[in-house]
């Protein structure tokens, strides 16, 4: 199973302190803007989701179809199938893409702990 780019989705409190601290590891603005309250900060081929009053608690993000840059990846497992494969194993889904559809979609789950998983294809 192909799940993409892996990336920490982080809840912060305050979008400008959370910058900074993560500046000082090493990282760099990716993409997003304060004005949206949401950073993509990158260290290398390491990726944090900084979001400010956008849902509660960290979530785990993977992009199927993306490499670590958002570069899109010319083979790749489609969200609907690893949404089926992860079915036939058991997982139990919070939300699922709708397989009549192509193109982007997402599906989530919860880890044995009540981690959030969020697979988020958007191509």
């Amino acid at each position: 199973m192909k799940l993409g780019a892996f990336s920490i989705s982080l809840a912060v409190k305050d979008l400008l302190v959370s910058k900074d601290f993560y500046e000082k590891l090493g990282f760099a603005v990716f993409a997003g803007s304060m004005e949206m309250n949401y950073l993509i900060m990158k260290n290398e081929e390491s990726l944090v989701g900084l979001f400010q009053g956008m849902f509660e608690g960290n979530i785990m993000t993977f992009n199927p179809g993306w490499d670590q840059s958002a570069n899109t990846l010319e083979s790749f497992d489609d969200v609907r199938e690893i949404q089926k494969d992860l079915k036939n194993h058991g997982i139990k889904l919070e939300t699922e893409a709708d397989e009549s559809t192509t193109g982007p979609a997402s599906a989530t789950l919860l880890d044995p702990d009540g981690n959030m998983i969020f697979i988020d294809q958007h191509i």
